[in-house]
C-alpha cells in the first residue's frame, strides 16, 4: 500500500515543488519579469489549443447518452464544491489569501487525465469518464470566469480586460485546437508524450511566473507555516466531503456500480492544469501565487487518496 501511494508522486509532482522552491529563491526581477510574463502567456494560448485539439467530437456526441450521470457530475463540481468553498471562506481562522485561494480552488473544472486513470483503474465506465471530464474542461471555461465573477468580487473579480483576455488565451485557442482538429488530431494522437512535454512545460512556466511574482510581493511574509497547516487540513476535509457526497449521490440516483464511480472520480477532481493559467489570467501577477496554493495542495492530496479508492474498488469488481 506504501509503495502505491509513493507511486502518486510522479516527476511532475516534483518538478511543481521544484519549480516553487526555485521561484521563492530566484524569482524573475527587472526586465526578466515582464519576459517571464510574456512566455507565460504564449505558454497559456498553447495549453488551451493543446486542450481543444485533444476534445473529440465522438465524447462530445456520446455524452448525451449519459445525460444524468454528466448532469451530476457538473452540479458536484459547479454547484455543491463553490458552496463548499463559500462556508469555508467564512472560517474566522482562515486568512484573507488563503480564503480566495480555497474558494478559486472549488470554482475550477474537473481534471481529465487523472479522471480517465483512476476510472480504468477502478473498473469503471471509461468512455463516460472521458465525456464528464471534456464537458466539465469545456464549460469549465467559461463557468469558472463567471462564478470569479460573482463569487470573488472583493478578490479581484473581473474587469473588462479580464474578459477580454480570458476570450484571446482561454476560449479562442481551445475553439481553434477543436476545429483543427480533424487536420492535426492524427499528429496530436501520435506526438502525445512530445505534447505532454509541452503541456506540463507550460504549466511550469506559468507557476515559477506567478510564484515569482508572489515571493517579490511578499507572499511568504502574508502566509505563515501555521497558515499552510490549515489550507492542508481544509483540503483533506473538502475532498472527504465531495467523496462522501458523490458516493451518497450514487446511490441515491441508483447509479451502476460503473457509473456511480465515474461520478466519484469525476465529481471529485479540480483540474491542475486548467486551474494555472486561469488563475494567471483572472488575478494580479501578485496574487496568484496565494491563490494557486491550495490547488496545487488539493491536487497531490486527491491523487492520494484516489489512488487507494480505485484499488479498492478494483478489488470489489475482481472479487
Amino acid at each position: 500500500m506504501m509503495r502505491r501511494i509513493l507511486s502518486i508522486f510522479e516527476p511532475f509532482i516534483l518538478m511543481l515543488l521544484g519549480t516553487v522552491v526555485l521561484a521563492t529563491f530566484l524569482p524573475a526581477r527587472g526586465a526578466w519579469t515582464e519576459m517571464f510574463s510574456v512566455a507565460a502567456d504564449v505558454g497559456i494560448v498553447l495549453l488551451f489549443f493543446l486542450h481543444g485539439a485533444k476534445l473529440s467530437r465522438a465524447a462530445i456526441y456520446d455524452g448525451v447518452r449519459h445525460w444524468r450521470l454528466h448532469l451530476a457530475v457538473l452540479g458536484v463540481t459547479f454547484v455543491l464544491f463553490p458552496l463548499l468553498g463559500l462556508g469555508l471562506g467564512t472560517l474566522p481562522f482562515l486568512s484573507g489569501p488563503a480564503a480566495a485561494g480555497m474558494l478559486f480552488l472549488t470554482l475550477l473544472p474537473s481534471t481529465v487525465q487523472s479522471s480517465i486513470a483512476f476510472t480504468a483503474i477502478a473498473r469503471g465506465n471509461v468512455a463516460a469518464a472521458v465525456c464528464s471530464a471534456s464537458f466539465s474542461n469545456l464549460l469549465g471555461i467559461i463557468v469558472t470566469p463567471a462564478l470569479v465573477a460573482l463569487l470573488m468580487q472583493g478578490d479581484g473579480g473581473i474587469s473588462l480586460a479580464s474578459i477580454e483576455t480570458i476570450v484571446l488565451q482561454l476560449l479562442v485557442p481551445f475553439v481553434a485546437g477543436h476545429l483543427l482538429r480533424p487536420l492535426i488530431g492524427g499528429f496530436v494522437a501520435r506526438h502525445k508524450a512530445v505534447l505532454s512535454i509541452v503541456d506540463r512545460g507550460s504549466i511550469l512556466l506559468v507557476v515559477y511566473s506567478a510564484f515569482g511574482a508572489a515571493v517579490v510581493g511578499g507572499l511568504w511574509h502574508r502566509l505563515s507555516p501555521t497558515d499552510l497547516a490549515i489550507i492542508f487540513g481544509l483540503c483533506t476535509v473538502l475532498l472527504a466531503l465531495v467523496l462522501l457526497a458523490t458516493w451518497a449521490l450514487g446511490r441515491l440516483m441508483g447509479l451502476r456500480l460503473e457509473d456511480a464511480i465515474v461520478l466519484q472520480f469525476c465529481g471529485s477532481k479540480k483540474s491542475l492544469a486548467s486551474g494555472v493559467p486561469m488563475a494567471g489570467v483572472l488575478f494580479p501577477a501578485a496574487q496568484v501565487g496565494v491563490v494557486l496554493l491550495p490547488l496545487m495542495l488539493f491536487h497531490q492530496i486527491q491523487l492520494i487518496a484516489c489512488a487507494v479508492i480505485a484499488r479498492h474498488y478494483a478489488g470489489r469488481v475482481e472479487t
